[in-house]
């Protein structure tokens, strides 16, 4: 075992939530090898982009944030007859470019027929994530932006937890410009996702979904 993987694998495990963990150097294999070292450790993201690791720990009002809107764009889709295949917390990754990430939660729309029921992603052959979601409390994921556009991640969604916003990215050339709402799910604003989690929070997530469900039947 790679000595700088038990040292994070330690590092990790006494992070606060919430917390951030860089590191320079950091070759591929070392990545790879840290990585294995993490697979079975929840709430925790990883990020690779030419020699530099970013691990950053999750927290209680990130998950929220994150199980919630997965469950709007569900409740959205269902709504809508749109297929939707939700991914998860996939890692993508490349050799070649020496890059690799971890969403907190991803979607396939566009390519939902093409990618059903698949359980492996090789960035070579498939395509991306139609939308990517980035929960944070600060601003950690602007330093995953150039890993997704690298792998030509058409849209990222990120999510500021203190701020109650959530601000829509969509790919052009190669770097991310923000957008009045979703090219997957047209309806779907940052202004309109942020108002449902807000509800969320006051009127408990059951009813905030309801109102999504009508909303999107509109």
């Amino acid at each position: 075992m790679p000595t700088v993987a038990a040292d994070i694998r330690e590092s990790v495990a006494h992070m606060p939530a919430a917390s951030a963990l860089a590191l320079d150097g950091v070759d591929w294999d070392e990545y790879q090898a840290v990585l294995e070292e993490l697979e079975s450790r929840p709430g925790v993201r990883v990020t690779y982009d030419r020699g530099r690791l970013d691990i950053v720990t999750t927290s209680a009002g990130h998950e929220r944030w994150k199980e919630f809107v997965q469950n709007v764009v569900r409740a959205v889709c269902q709504e809508l007859g749109v297929d939707m295949e939700s991914y998860g917390g996939m890692t993508q990754q490349s050799r070649r470019h020496m890059r690799g990430a971890e969403a907190d939660t991803c979607f396939y729309i566009a390519n939902a027929e093409r990618m059903r029921g698949r359980d492996a992603i090789d960035v070579t052959r498939d395509p991306p994530p139609d939308i990517v979601v980035e929960v944070d409390k600060a601003s950690q994921s602007r330093r995953k932006l150039p890993v997704y556009a690298t792998f030509g991640v058409p849209e990222v969604w990120r999510c500021f937890v203190r701020k109650n916003r959530v601000e829509m990215l969509q790919l052009r050339g190669d770097a991310y410009v923000p957008a009045p709402s979703s090219r997957f799910l047209p309806m779907l604003t940052g202004e309109v996702l942020a108002r449902f989690v807000e509800r969320s929070g006051k009127e408990g997530q059951t009813a905030a979904l309801n109102a999504v469900g009508e909303w999107a039947k509109r």
